[in-house]
């Protein structure tokens, strides 16, 4: 099950067994979680869905009871693990872990909350006549004076839920995440209950990406040279054989092959971008791209504020220390926003925005260009990513579980710039640290520091202030930014307080963008860091990752064709 969305097969595939294949509850329960396995794949709430108990007992009344046996089946297992000695664990215990939220608790532990509501009735009885005691001594104190009439209002009941992810670790048999430092957090935070009940349910498979598609079939200028240099096209299918160019990353030959394929496929994206946007772009700027969901945690905001930082740096500059400090870049944005989410929305225009500027500053000219690709899908992501040199993954740390356009990125000799956040720990780890420019706050400072700016302790860097005035100046259009940039300020409040830390982030991230311009000035020194990614990028092959599935959680081999 990738996510939540398909954990109905639990239930149904019960039904079928039982109702339509005559099989006991108990032979029915073992096979079907003996057939399911769970992959998270988000640690964002929104896609831990709960599901509403009164609409599904109105559409699906029978998949409704098979839950709440699953639920009684939990129930019975989290009583047998803690005991009924300690009342309050047990609750809490239950709170946590039932699939059923705000729903009683079945029959069979009736006995259990009337004791428990019984405790309670006595302790409120108690402190009842305690009060009639202190108003019998004020009343004689005072005389007593006529109530006020007050109309109490019941406070709603919270709605009867349907934790489909609690439904999911319940029901399969393996529960993983996608990466590495994502594994942890799902056993350390999002599921850590569970995984103190069931440790040996949770494992980790590093996504992948296939190498035919996103090296074979999008760039083949440099799937020629890569089977040139390794003498065999066998990469293709065993991709550990692209280590073998870490032999040759120094070898001049093999680097002016290299940079002669990245700008021919640069060259390609310069057409497409001249037709779909009418912008002419450089093809000796570095082509800078981030290209993925439009998310705040993805944190689009902070690239494109340390562009418009850039730009006023470039515009306090004369023409001649202008391109002394700075490398020429094309920043490219793609992907699409969901349609209700606002301030992804706004992100959006912004960037837009920004580019309409940019692009039409003459003083500025091809040192800077910002570009946002209209209708970003995988046949313009074929194009893009072999063009890219460097690759912006800088999502919060903690908060990416994967990403797999790092991967193409890297395979295709993209640097990367980004946080040690999903993938992109591995990543670094396997192309080597040298190779990957890092910035930015751990997933394990993250609550402290959100904690930290709720205690208005937070002092922001003096150039994030200064880029946020400069936006307030108007220089980009009329458009009230408020919003936007109101989401970065205050310590608390929805909407507020800088959530995913573009604030906190943004001085590591600007001092590393003038790495990445130092780095790039020194094409011989750029070219080997482009061949050692390519290189590195073998573990993130799909081959491996469902090898792994295969063998720990579907328990299949494979089969020889002969």
């Amino acid at each position: 099950m990738n996510d939540t969305h398909p954990t109905l097969c639990i239930p149904e595939l019960i039904r079928i067994l039982m109702d339509l294949k005559g099989l006991t509850w108990k032979e029915a329960w073992s096979v079907t979680q003996r057939t399911v396995a769970y992959t998270n794949h988000t640690v964002l709430p929104e896609a831990l869905e709960k599901w509403s108990l009164e609409l599904m007992q109105k559409l699906l009344p029978r998949h409704v009871e098979i839950i709440e046996l699953i639920d009684e089946e939990l129930i019975n297992t989290i009583v047998s693990e803690h005991g009924t000695a300690d009342c309050d664990l047990l609750e809490k215990k239950l709170k946590e872990m039932r699939i059923l939220e705000n729903v009683d608790l079945p029959p069979t532990y009736a006995k259990f909350k009337k004791d428990e509501e019984l405790e309670d009735s006595k302790k409120d009885e108690k402190i009842e006549d305690s009060k009639k005691d202190v108003k019998a001594v004020d009343e004689e104190i005072e005389p007593k004076k006529k109530p006020l009439e007050e109309k109490k209002k019941a406070s709603p009941k919270p709605p009867k839920l349907v934790r489909m992810a609690n439904l999911c670790v319940v029901g399969g048999h393996a529960v993983n995440g996608v990466a590495e430092i994502h594994s942890e957090i799902v056993k350390d935070e999002v599921f850590n209950t569970f995984y103190k009940l069931w440790p040996k349910k949770f494992q980790n498979k590093t996504n992948g990406v296939t190498p035919r598609r996103w090296i074979r079939f999008c760039n083949p200028d440099l799937s020629s040279i890569l089977t040139k240099w390794i003498g065999t096209e066998d990469w293709v299918l065993n991709t550990e054989k692209l280590a073998e160019l870490r032999q040759y990353a120094d070898d001049e030959d093999l680097q002016t092959q290299w940079r002669q394929a990245k700008r021919s496929n640069k060259l390609r994206v310069v057409s497409f971008i001249k037709e779909r946007t009418g912008y002419s772009v450089s093809p000796d700027a570095m082509f800078d791209i981030q290209v993925k969901r439009i998310h705040e945690y993805k944190r689009q905001l902070m690239n494109i504020l340390g562009i418009v930082y850039r730009y006023k740096k470039m515009k306090e500059m004369s023409a001649s220390k202008r391109k002394a400090k700075f490398v020429p870049r094309v920043c490219m944005f793609g992907g699409k926003a969901f349609a209700t989410y606002v301030q992804a929305k706004r992100i959006v225009k912004f960037i837009t925005d920004v580019g309409e500027t940019v692009n039409h500053d003459p003083s500025v000219g091809d040192l800077l260009k910002v570009i946002f690709v209209p209708d970003y899908n995988v046949s313009v992501a074929e194009l893009l990513i072999p063009a890219s040199e460097l690759s912006q993954h800088i999502s919060t740390a903690g908060m990416e579980a994967s990403g797999t356009s790092n991967m193409k990125f890297a395979m295709n000799g993209s640097i990367l710039i980004g946080t040690l956040d999903g993938a992109n720990v591995e990543i670094r780890e396997e192309v080597g640290a040298d190779n990957f420019f890092l910035f930015g706050a751990e997933a394990h400072e993250i609550a402290g520091l959100r904690q930290e700016r709720a205690e208005g302790k937070f002092v922001p860097d003096p150039r994030f202030e200064e880029v946020k005035e400069f936006v307030r100046s108007g220089v980009f259009g009329s458009y009230n930014y408020d919003d936007l940039i109101g989401s970065l300020e205050g310590n608390e409040g929805f909407g507020r307080a800088d959530y995913f830390l573009v604030g906190k982030d943004f001085p590591s991230y600007i001092e590393c963008q003038e790495k990445v311009d130092e780095a790039y000035r020194d094409q011989k020194k750029w070219t080997r860091m482009s061949i050692l990614n390519t290189a590195g990028s073998s573990k993130f092959s799909s081959d491996r990752t469902i090898h792994e599935y295969a063998k720990d959680i579907w328990n299949i081999n494979p089969v020889e064709l002969q």
